[in-house]
């Protein structure tokens, strides 16, 4: 099983990152890790979308500026690690998967307009953390959910979070400990496929 983590942290002391090592132990599989912050994305401009519909046109992958979608699509379950920030996640997650998405290689359109998937991604896991609380899941991995769902057609998914780690009075070791207690819970032999 080929495991690709996203890794959108911004600190080599995050704590979503140090959740995301702890679950990894618990994954059996070829695991590759790409750090959106030494390798940016970049954002979708006005050049490189013309650069790239020319090479959707001519069924043409071969640029570098493919690799990310590439790389995506040949894992079988993709891990991001995103901490909370603004509402959602950090901006490098976002230009991300606008890298990703790429109609013919990622994905195509049905005679129907519906997004189809050309990956071979079958579930994925979003892990985060925040300092204050949560407001919704929606908008942070709700929003990564929809992707999954609508482009690469992933109905299976793990959210794993630790929030309130900033608030004073809160005990941050438990809290953590207890994430990794949910992380223990949720692969067990009912989730063999992911077990070691």
């Amino acid at each position: 099983m080929k495991i690709l983590v996203v890794d959108a942290c911004t600190s080599d002391n995050s704590r979503t990152r140090a959740l995301t090592k702890y679950l990894l132990t618990k994954l059996n599989g070829d695991i590759q890790t790409v750090y959106l912050t030494d390798n940016k994305p970049g954002a979708l401009d006005e050049k490189t979308l013309s650069k790239r519909d020319n090479a959707v046109k001519d069924n043409d992958f071969s640029d570098k500026m493919f690799d990310f979608a590439k790389q995506f699509k040949s894992a079988d379950t993709v891990v991001f690690a995103a901490p909370y920030w603004d509402l959602s996640f950090p901006s490098v997650l976002k230009q991300y998967i606008e890298q990703i998405n790429v109609c013919g290689l990622t994905f195509e359109y049905t005679q129907s307009g519906m997004p189809k998937s050309l990956s071979s991604v079958k579930r994925f896991i979003y892990v985060t953390t925040a300092g204050g609380y949560i407001v919704s899941d929606e908008l942070g991995y709700g929003y990564i959910k929809n992707v999954m769902q609508l482009f690469y057609e992933v109905g299976d998914s793990v959210y794993i979070k630790a929030e309130g780690l900033d608030i004073y009075g809160n005990n941050v070791g438990e809290i953590l400990e207890k994430a990794k207690t949910d992380i223990d819970n949720i692969f067990t032999d009912a989730y063999g496929c992911f077990c070691r």
